[in-house]
């Protein structure tokens, strides 16, 4: 019985020390876990003096609510119909010089000469032409020449010739002769005859069938005329030469041959 009662004791001091065991090593793994919080290992002044200070971290900003989606007007629909180009704008025309001189002919092709400086053939028109008087020749090939004095300015001249067609039309300025003292007047010749226009009493009229003589001296600076059984005119003038005298004398005398081979 001795024996049996002292059996248990050694096992209720292995249970002890076990027990003693287990809280050695609960306050072991308290004390360890105290040491390495976060937030008591800052308060070590150890570990406060090995670690970098942290930086002040900003508090975080406020959300900004987004704004919320406004609808988008609808884009106006295209015209289908095509816009059409404009039309251009024609460009204003170059000022066209309006001609001065225009030379017309019943024989085609007829050379024209002012001043004696070619000009062209008829039909012509010119607007390069100075103004002021000019001497106008024409002239075809197998017809009698036409020549004329014409004055051109600002306004449009226009000469036709006719040289199919018989006239005459020529003058000049004469001192007629008396067997007494004499008279100034205008000779004039045309297709009636020739015709001496005067003040005094001595004007007279003669047709072309009815001159006898027609002669010009240019020596004596004198142009005759006779009537046929009838009076003898003798006229000057008060030029240096006898040209004009004999530029009439020679217009009157082709117009009488060209009468004459007509009948």
């Amino acid at each position: 019985m001795s024996i049996l009662e002292h059996q248990p004791e050694p096992e209720r001091s292995g249970r002890g020390g076990l027990v003693i065991l287990i809280g050695l090593l609960l306050v072991a793994g308290g004390i360890a876990a105290y040491l390495w919080m976060p937030g008591l290992s800052e308060s070590t002044p150890e570990r406060a003096a090995t670690d970098p200070p942290r930086r002040a971290v900003a508090p975080a900003p406020e959300p900004v609510p987004e704004p919320e989606p406004s609808t988008p007007e609808p884009e106006p629909e295209p015209d289908p119909t095509p816009l059409a180009d404009p039309e251009p704008v024609p460009a204003a025309p170059d000022p066209v010089a309006l001609p001065l001189l225009r030379v017309t002919s019943d024989v085609a092709g007829a050379s024209v000469f002012l001043n004696r400086e070619f000009l062209g053939t008829t039909p012509l028109e010119s607007s390069d032409v100075p103004a002021g008087m000019h001497r106008l020749n024409v002239s075809a090939e197998g017809h009698e020449g036409f020549a004329r004095d014409v004055e051109l300015g600002s306004e449009l001249v226009s000469v036709d010739v006719r040289f199919l067609q018989i006239r005459l039309d020529t003058r000049v300025t004469v001192i007629h002769k008396h067997r007494f003292g004499s008279c100034q007047g205008i000779l004039r010749a045309d297709l009636d005859g020739i015709h001496y226009e005067t003040s005094d009493d001595d004007a007279f009229s003669l047709p072309l069938s009815q001159i006898e003589e027609h002669e010009v001296d240019y020596l004596e600076h004198t142009l005759t005329v006779k009537e046929r059984d009838g009076r003898t005119y003798n006229f000057t003038d008060e030029q240096e030469t006898a040209d004009a005298l004999f530029v009439f004398h020679r217009e009157v005398e082709q117009i009488r041959d060209r009468l004459a081979a007509r009948r």
